[in-house]
């Protein structure tokens, strides 16, 4: 059920207004009811492998904590891992893999070894999981899910998180429909105890749940959907446009990117803050970030956290070494550049934010070994904001082009770098569209770097801003079906 939908409206205030007139018994049990119709929307069969991963998981994590003998625990925390790894790999990496062996096989001029998935599974089950060309369909938000299961066997396994024996409240933490399809990913030391509380009606809550889902509402469909006439226009067939309009179209991209799936999260959070959840915070102002490390702790901050403490630290983090840390870090970037998408121009996305993290830090190095002294003063911390904006906004390049072959995002690339100022910029828009699509993504940069928050005190002030906003979005939305860009992931 997508979020920009009339249908997620109406769902939202059913399931809202039957919340707060139940019990607690009644409000995770409608809950866990919801979050199953919300995912079953999407495609009805998948809910079996959410089910079955939820199985497993709940049992490992009961027995992780109830067996004292070490080597046991570790065990049973590898079954839960490989069985939530293994749902993971099967269904978003078979077919890239298959596909880059066979690629590989036919330059030595061998035939394809690895067949489609289509050829190995009874027939009835390949017209579950597979299109009609036999490719795998991949259940919606998989990679969100699945790090949030692993999040809970960990941490009970580490003895940071006791055991959840009430299987319909451990179900409720993995499904639980705000965040399910695209995050935050959550922690079970910050949700748990949360569905076992029972919220009062809070009139404050509420309106300032209401204003973040409208707020994110406002990105979404307003700004990001807009800003995607463009890009799509540029590069449905980059090899016809010019450098100014590849270039155009990828700052646009920079801009949709987030606000896509920083309104996703905000709609998540306003929902559940709506009836007295707390989720973690996704992004904070990002593009103000003046390192690409900066970058990464304002950005899709629960992922961050998330391979920060369950692969990084585990990894040897900067424990063992200077050289070690750097491959850590590497390694890190090129995982989560896998974890966002089974395709080459992924893998190049993470590791070019990879180099970047380790270029900096031996830069720094260096300048230090030189006894060179940067002075710290605003003109130079606006020009590592603008550096740091442009080598991230040259990596989206990439992933923009995520189903397209990797040299054609080198010749997007190209033609940015040797575009000519004199050339026009072709667009769906017309010139009053292009800056008012501008002057729109001004007004977000200017109201997040003040107020992350829109303010909601005022009870008139509410209503008058959440009203406007409504009607904003109404008139100057496009509606155009468009999914949300990391439910693909």
């Amino acid at each position: 059920m997508l979020f920009n939908s009339l249908q997620f409206i109406v769902f939202f205030i059913f399931v809202t207004v039957a919340y707060f007139s139940l019990s607690w018994r009644g409000r995770w049990m409608l809950l866990l009811a919801a979050s199953c119709y919300f995912y079953m929307v999407f495609k009805p069969v998948y809910i079996l492998i959410l089910f079955g991963t939820i199985v497993i998981d709940y049992f490992a994590g009961i027995w992780i904590e109830k067996i004292e003998d070490q080597r046991k625990r570790k065990l049973l925390l590898i079954i839960s891992l490989i069985s939530n790894i293994g749902i993971l790999a099967f269904f978003k990496y078979y077919d890239f893999l298959s596909d880059s062996v066979n690629s590989f096989l036919a330059l030595l001029n061998l035939g394809p070894y690895v067949p489609p998935l289509g050829g190995l599974i009874p027939h009835r089950i390949a017209e579950w999981i597979t299109n009609g060309a036999g490719r795998v369909l991949l259940p919606i938000g998989l990679s969100f899910h699945t790090f949030q299961a692993m999040s809970y066997t960990i941490e009970v396994y580490r003895r940071n998180q006791q055991a959840e024996y009430h299987f319909g409240i451990y179900a409720l933490y993995v499904m639980f429909y705000p965040q399910l399809v695209a995050g935050p990913i959550e922690r079970p030391q910050n949700m748990l105890f949360q569905f076992h509380s029972y919220f009062n009606y809070d009139f404050e809550q509420v309106k300032a749940g209401l204003m973040q889902m409208a707020f994110g509402m406002f990105k979404k469909v307003v700004i990001g959907d807009r800003l995607a006439l463009m890009i799509d226009y540029a590069y449905e067939n980059p090899y016809e446009q010019n450098g100014l309009t590849l270039l155009v179209a990828t700052l646009f991209f920079t801009f949709r990117i987030y606000c896509d799936f920083s309104g996703y999260s905000d709609i998540a959070i306003g929902a559940a803050r709506v009836m007295g959840f707390t989720l973690m915070d996704n992004f904070r102002t990002p593009y103000e970030s003046a390192s690409i490390s900066e970058f990464w702790g304002r950005w899709h901050i629960s992922l961050s956290t998330w391979f920060r403490d369950y692969l990084y630290i585990p990894l040897g983090g900067n424990r063992k070494g200077e050289y070690r840390r750097y491959v850590n870090q590497f390694i890190v970037f090129l995982v989560s550049g896998l974890w966002h998408g089974a395709s080459w121009n992924y893998v190049i996305w993470g590791s070019l934010h990879g180099f970047y993290q380790v270029g900096a830090a031996l830069r720094k190095k260096w300048l230090a070994r030189w006894g060179v002294v940067i002075p710290q003063n605003r003109f130079i911390h606006f020009a590592n904001v603008a550096i740091t904006f442009a080598l991230v906004s040259l990596t989206w390049v990439f992933f923009r082009n995520d189903k397209a072959p990797v040299k054609q995002a080198f010749a997007i690339l190209h033609k940015i770098g040797t575009l000519s100022w004199g050339e026009p910029v072709r667009s769906p828009l017309n010139s009053v569209e292009m800056w008012f699509s501008v002057v729109l993504i001004l007004f977000m940069l200017v109201k997040e770097h003040y107020f992350l928050t829109i303010p909601t005190r005022s009870t008139a002030l509410f209503y008058s801003l959440f009203i406007f906003l409504c009607a904003f979005i109404y008139f100057f939305g496009v509606f155009t079906s468009n999914q949300f860009i990391y439910f693909q992931f």
